[in-house]
Order: C-alpha cells, then sequence, then structure tokens
C-alpha cells in the first residue's frame, strides 16, 4: 500500500501539451485589446504572461490591464473562446504518457485531481477533447477552488473533498514554479515538477520541487508503483 493518497497535476504543460497554444490565445486576446503582435507592447506583456505561467487567467488580465476589471474579463472571455476553438481544431493532446500514470495511480489507490488556470468551461472542453472523464477523480478550475495559484486552494480543496486525511500525504506535479509554490503552502509531502512546460530544471527546484522529472510518465516510477 503505497503512503500517497492524493496527486494534485496541473494540466497545460504538465498532462496536456502546451505547444504555444496558450501564448497563441494570450496573442488573440491581446488583439483584441488594440495590442498588435510584434509591438514593443505585445512583447512586453507575454513576457508577463510566461513569468505568470500556472496562474488563473483572469489574474493575469488583471495584472496586464492596471486592474481594469472589465477590460480583464473582456480580455478573458476573448482568450477562453480562442483556446475553445483550438480544442475544437483537435490541436490540444495528451502529454505522452500521462493517461498510463493517472491510471497506475489510481490502480494504486491514489485518487488524482486535475487542476488549472482555465476558466471551468475551458477545462471542460478540455476532458471532453481528451476523453479523460472518468479517468480522473477530480477536476478544479480557479472558480470552483476559490482562487487558483500560487494560493494553496486547489490542493486544499482537493483534499477536503476527496478525504485526504494529511496533506503531507499529497503529492503535487506541474510544470511551472507557481504550481510547486502552491503545492508547498498547502503542506504537501511531495513536490514534483516537469519539464515538458514552462519551468526549467533550476526555476522548478528553486520553487521548491523535491523532485524534478522529464514527464508526468515517469511519476509512477518516482513514487515507487513500477
Amino acid at each position: 500500500m503505497t503512503a500517497w493518497q492524493l496527486a494534485c497535476i496541473d494540466m497545460a504543460g504538465t498532462t496536456v501539451r502546451d505547444e504555444g497554444l496558450v501564448e497563441q490565445a494570450f496573442t488573440v486576446a491581446f488583439a483584441g485589446e488594440g495590442v498588435a503582435p510584434g509591438t514593443p507592447q505585445h512583447e512586453r506583456m507575454l513576457a508577463v504572461v510566461r513569468k505568470t505561467m500556472g496562474q488563473s487567467r483572469i489574474e493575469v488580465f488583471r495584472l496586464l490591464l492596471d486592474g481594469d476589471e472589465k477590460r480583464a474579463q473582456a480580455a478573458n472571455e476573448t482568450f477562453e473562446e480562442a483556446y475553445g476553438l483550438l480544442v475544437d481544431e483537435g490541436a490540444v493532446l495528451p502529454i505522452p504518457g500521462a493517461i498510463e500514470a493517472i491510471k497506475t495511480l489510481r490502480a494504486n489507490g491514489i485518487k488524482v485531481a486535475l487542476t488549472t488556470g482555465f476558466a471551468r468551461a475551458t477545462q471542460e472542453a478540455i476532458i471532453d477533447a481528451l476523453g479523460w472523464w472518468g479517468q480522473v477523480d477530480l477536476v478544479l478550475s480557479p472558480a470552483d477552488a476559490g482562487r487558483g495559484r500560487p494560493f494553496p486552494d486547489f490542493m486544499l480543496v482537493s483534499a477536503l473533498k476527496l478525504g485526504v486525511e494529511d496533506v503531507r500525504r499529497m503529492v503535487v506535479v506541474g510544470d511551472t514554479p507557481l504550481d510547486l509554490i502552491a503545492g508547498q503552502r498547502a503542506g504537501a509531502g511531495l513536490l514534483v515538477g516537469v519539464l515538458t512546460g514552462a519551468g526549467d530544471r533550476q526555476a522548478l527546484h528553486s520553487a521548491g520541487a523535491h523532485e524534478v522529472i522529464g514527464s508526468i510518465g515517469s511519476l509512477p516510477r518516482l513514487l515507487g508503483l513500477e
């Protein structure tokens, strides 16, 4: 019997291939706010996007648009529509080995929660497209949890909903420093960075990763399940 009860796992860049799709959708949203691709302002905004990968998208737009709530909501809606179209076009694919890793965890008694900075509707569209309903125990968007990363809400709500006895028996897996910071704040016993998304090895370790692995496919081996 494994000591772990729950794995809280990020989506884009961790279980779902990014391939620049998030930045594409941000670019569409910026254009909707009058910021053309290739301009200095666009590059500055994209730099903020890269720095805040893993954070709730609406929070990023609030930051970029100086707290103008109306513009932030409009930009976020454009972003979600643009990403949704990419999902509909089949551009969103799983990280190789992701679903196999999830199945192995669950077969060994570890519950799996998928978390994301996307809006709930976009998250559901991704899971629909991948056929992952029934393959995980819980899916959470920022609206479901209360606050997105770097706050610990995703992990704490997952632990509450899935009956975790001790947060130290929780594993948090993500590709961004914010994923790991959130996990650390939640008191998770193991923080695992993956190299398939936004963060490099040094950044992930600096954010508190206990282990950094090539991809989610290596997680069962790390946990001694293979």
